[in-house]
């Protein structure tokens, strides 16, 4: 082809981006303010294990009042109700709702393309997922973070409270396996480092991520530009199957599956490649070379070149949707160059997701 050649690493158009350090890149002390007040809510309710500041299914000796039940012999007197005796003349206890604990799995891709953009797409992802993960534990609820990156899924599990929000942001900023996170039952992953290697496609890594749920089904919340070949529909739905361990009782009593939400991250070249070409960053002949595959491809930047890939983009993006939609989640897209407080004090409150 004519002219010289640009070599540009890519993930898809833009190349690498530095990576945060510290967790007050990830959130600010504003942030986390507003944060405290807030808790996340699934669009089912699911048992959990430990009491937590949730109604669950079950009834017992929670705050909130559901229903009678005549009573039997052992049952606890202070918990007849007189009232109904008087007007009735009949021994009823009341039964109240069960306050139960939720369980948030935070997944985050840190695949070589979440490296691309300007900001990177993966600081945009920690961040976002700092924030989800801080109201989880702001929450009372059992957090637990999964990464992969196209080698390896790593895993932090079963924190709570928010003295462990420093947990979360080591975590977050260097993947690397907490030792003293509790194991999953299941899944492959080492019981001592939290690493399970030869997750390599995207389908690998969620039916690694997928198998090692198995504290019940709850929120799975998946954060990933979504800039892969194959295997989408199937990674999915790994995602939204039975908790190992559920078992008949679980599906048969409505919280069988995982409540999955999808966030799409990309940078504002990768949306529109325009503003790149018009800030001169790229322009003219390049070879892309795939952060992933490695893969190499020359290409001229011109306006039918920008306009066929807006319409690839649009067509991937479709089947995310059509995909998500299948397994009930929704998909929210998350640019790379925005903070997260405007997505999750705004459009999350909307949807339901955050209360």
């Amino acid at each position: 082809m004519a002219g010289p050649v640009r070599v540009q690493q890519s993930g898809v158009l833009l190349g690498q981006g530095k990576r945060a350090t510290t967790i007050d890149e990830l959130i600010s002390p504003g942030l986390r303010a507003a944060l405290d007040r807030l808790d996340v809510r699934s669009a089912r309710v699911f048992a959990g294990k430990l009491q937590g500041e949730r109604r669950g299914k079950r009834r017992g000796s929670g705050v909130e009042f559901a229903d009678h039940r005549p009573y039997v012999a052992g049952d606890d007197l202070r918990r007849l109700d007189w009232s109904v005796f008087a007007r009735l003349d009949r021994f009823m206890v009341k039964i109240f709702l069960e306050d139960e604990d939720l369980a948030v799995h935070l997944v985050l891709d840190r695949t070589a393309s979440m490296d691309a953009g300007s900001p990177p797409k993966l600081l945009g992802a920690q961040r976002l997922a700092m924030a989800l993960g801080y109201v989880g534990l702001a929450g009372n609820n059992r957090v637990s973070v999964w990464t992969f990156d196209g080698a390896e899924v790593r895993r932090l599990g079963g924190i709570r409270g928010r003295a462990a929000a420093p947990r979360l942001g080591a975590f977050l900023l260097g993947s690397t396996a907490d030792p003293d996170a509790p194991p999953p039952e299941s899944g492959g992953v080492d019981s001592v480092t939290g690493r399970v290697a030869g997750a390599r496609s995207f389908a690998a890594a969620m039916r690694v991520i997928g198998g090692g749920i198995t504290s019940g089904p709850g929120l799975v919340l998946l954060i990933s530009d979504f800039l892969i070949e194959s295997g989408l529909e199937e990674g999915l739905a790994m995602l939204t199957l039975p908790a190992a361990g559920g078992g008949a009782r679980a599906v048969a009593a409505g919280g069988g599956r995982s409540d999955l939400w999808c966030f799409e991250v990309l940078s504002p070249g990768e949306l529109d490649p325009s503003t790149e070409a018009e800030e001169g960053s790229f322009t003219g002949d390049l070879l892309l070379i795939d952060s992933e595959s490695g893969r190499t491809r020359e290409v001229t930047v011109s306006r039918a070149s920008i306009r066929r890939y807006r319409e690839a983009l649009a067509a991937h993006r479709a089947r995310l949707r059509a995909a998500a939609t299948a397994r009930g989640a929704p998909v929210f897209e998350v640019r790379s160059d925005r903070d997260p407080d405007e997505l999750v004090l705004g459009a999350l409150r909307r949807a339901g997701l955050i209360v």
